[in-house]
């Protein structure tokens, strides 16, 4: 234990009993503040964290958290929230907590070492290949939770490990690792201090993170409700006016027509088509407002809404990094003006599995919008240039994710030694040589046919 920075005395409160109050509410902000940059430098495996849960929850698995003392209560309520917010069924997001539902009230002594209760906890909850483990320690090294995320690999399920403390044993035996290193608390081994700040943090991200994948949300608009009672009735009738420009009058007779379903009632309205219509067109588009409505928005609100039709976005992902532009054409000149840029790490499936590649390109996306100070919607047409993608199958796998995520009207996958020849010769045909993390020479003749050859490794300089 005595290795643990979450154990560590802090040499900013060595004199803790000797503050004034706002002393001591200075110190405790200062100290706070260190959280949130530490769950910022965690961004790409958190990100990494939910395109496998959103994929999972998609698929019919389940989110499940799992900790013992202050991290199994943020677990349990992180799950219990989702329901109320995203409308999602109770089961989709479950918290487990040592020594059951009393733990949560109060102090159960001795559960967090009890190992063996894992193992029964996951099966009195039918666990399965399907669903997706997050075991959260602070410490890393929480009997309790090890053996959870142990019996959960041996499951067959995709496994994250939570932790406060850097190269942890959570971490190490779960198959992602988000590890917020956020220094000695200011009470000494008190982790629901910073730690569990940092904890709910996260949480906060991988779930809501996880929903908006899921087409829960239309924008920042929480669009997955039903009203059944008067209060959702005026909140589905706000949420109305704000994403289709109605008022308050229109808004409720819409409402009425869609039998009170307000994704149904958005998308008839944006779109321009009866209910049955609408409803037909979410079933197809998985739920997504915004791929349902697609680029035929009937009125200016609906256009501003979907975002970003004049804009296109060109990615190169490889090996080592993937970078992400955004750019639109003048009308009247047109020259290229670019809005944003965007960078995440490796992009190549065959590298680094589709999970982490997948959330590369989400990463990089969301840098590119970011920089231009846009929010993130669909764009007029995208090409992503991408190293192990020369495959048809390959390409297909990133096709399918795009239309899942609503990226664009029109996507475009290639390899990305084309890109070289797009930029670098005036027909778009020759020879281009990569030489990067992996080394490869590609060519395309004047009537379209290719050939590619490869090497392991970087070319020698």
């Amino acid at each position: 234990m005595d290795h643990l920075q979450t154990e560590a005395r802090n040499s900013a409160s060595t004199e803790l009993d000797e503050l004034t109050p706002l002393q001591f509410v200075r110190l405790m902000s200062a100290e706070d503040a260190k959280v949130v940059p530490a769950v910022a430098a965690q961004a790409a495996t958190i990100a990494r964290a939910i395109e496998v849960i959103s994929e999972r929850l998609r698929a019919g698995g389940r989110l499940v958290y799992i900790g013992a003392g202050t991290s199994g209560r943020l677990g349990v309520l992180d799950a219990s929230e989702c329901p109320p917010t995203f409308n999602s069924p109770p089961s989709m997001v479950v918290g487990v907590i040592a020594g059951g539902a009393t733990a949560l009230t109060r102090a159960i002594e001795g559960a967090e070492d009890r190992a063996e209760l894992a193992a029964q906890d996951l099966a009195a909850i039918s666990f399965s290949s399907k669903d997706v483990l997050v075991g959260i320690a602070t410490s890393g090294r929480t009997p309790y939770v090890l053996a959870a995320v142990e019996q959960a690999r041996r499951a067959g399920a995709f496994t994250i490990g939570l932790s406060c403390n850097p190269d942890s044993d959570v971490g190490a035996r779960a198959d992602l690792a988000i590890t917020p290193v956020v220094g000695p608390e200011v009470l000494s081994g008190s982790t629901r201090l910073k730690a569990g700040t940092a904890t709910k943090l996260v949480l906060n991200m991988l779930s809501t993170g996880a929903m908006v994948r899921l087409g829960k949300t239309y924008g920042n608009l929480m669009v997955d409700v039903r009203a059944t009672n008067e209060k959702l009735r005026h909140r589905t009738n706000r949420i109305i006016r704000e994403a289709t420009g109605l008022d308050d009058a229109a808004a409720a007779t819409l409402l009425e027509t869609c039998a009170g379903e307000l994704k149904t009632a958005i998308v008839s309205q944006l779109a321009g088509v009866p209910a049955a219509d609408a409803r037909d067109r979410l079933r197809r588009a998985n739920g997504r407002v915004r791929a349902a409505v697609g680029t035929n928005g009937k009125n200016g609100h609906a256009a501003r809404a979907s975002g970003s039709g004049d804009v296109v976005l060109g990615i190169d992902g490889g090996g080592t990094r993937t970078i992400a532009l955004l750019a639109t054409r003048g009308p009247r000149t047109g020259d290229w003006t670019l809005l944003g840029r965007g960078e995440s790490g490796p992009s190549n499936r065959q590298a680094v599995g589709t999970p982490a590649a997948l959330g590369a390109l989400d990463e990089a996306i969301n840098g590119a919008f970011c920089a231009a100070g846009r929010v993130r919607a669909s764009v007029r047409a995208a090409c992503l240039g991408l190293a192990g993608a020369g495959r048809p199958g390959d390409q297909e796998v990133v096709r399918e994710w795009a239309a899942r995520v609503a990226l664009a009207g029109t996507v475009d996958v290639i390899e990305d030694a084309a890109l070289l020849l797009a930029a670098g010769t005036p027909h778009g045909w020759g020879v281009a040589v990569v030489a990067g993390t992996g080394s490869m020479a590609f060519a395309r003749s004047a009537d379209g046919r290719t050939a590619r050859a490869r090497r392991l490794g970087a070319a020698a300089r």
